[in-house]
């Protein structure tokens, strides 16, 4: 397995751990899915990525390539639902309108510290970023 491979692996390890952390508090709270999350402007809400994140999303869209983000509305929300959903950023794990704040600080620290500890790892740039500047700027490292 090359590095590239074992770098995705372990991008999906963290989201499969993000997504177990989250699963018992949305199924109280119920995320209905509305899209309104992903126009950031409009819901108050900024999400940044990494760059593991981001290489993980590429190795993902294959053949089709990252999308540049034109608005505050990301570009992979078409007509209120993520087309891009089982490769959605933690942020967009972590992140739901009815969500509890301190849950989502915790969560959100635990998954930029794996993030950190990847590009260690691989020796890859540790590059937090808004999406917009991420997916406008994109390059492999």
């Amino acid at each position: 397995m090359s590095d590239l491979e074992k770098l995705v692996q372990s991008v999906c390890e963290i989201y499969a751990t993000i997504d177990a952390q989250v699963a018992e508090y949305q199924s109280l709270k119920k995320c209905k899915a509305c899209g309104k999350c992903c126009d950031f402007a409009r819901f108050g809400h900024k999400l940044f990525v990494t760059t593991p994140e981001i290489i993980f999303l590429n190795q993902n869209l294959q053949p089709e390539k990252i999308k540049t983000m034109q608005t505050s509305i990301c570009p992979y929300n078409q007509k209120g639902r993520c087309t891009i959903y089982p490769f959605r950023f933690a942020g967009c794990r972590i992140f739901f309108c009815k969500a509890d704040k301190d849950l989502q600080s915790r969560l959100s620290e635990s998954a930029i510290k794996n993030f950190k500890s990847l590009c260690t790892e691989f020796d890859i740039p540790y590059i937090y970023s808004d999406l917009k500047k991420a997916l406008n700027n994109f390059q492999l490292p």
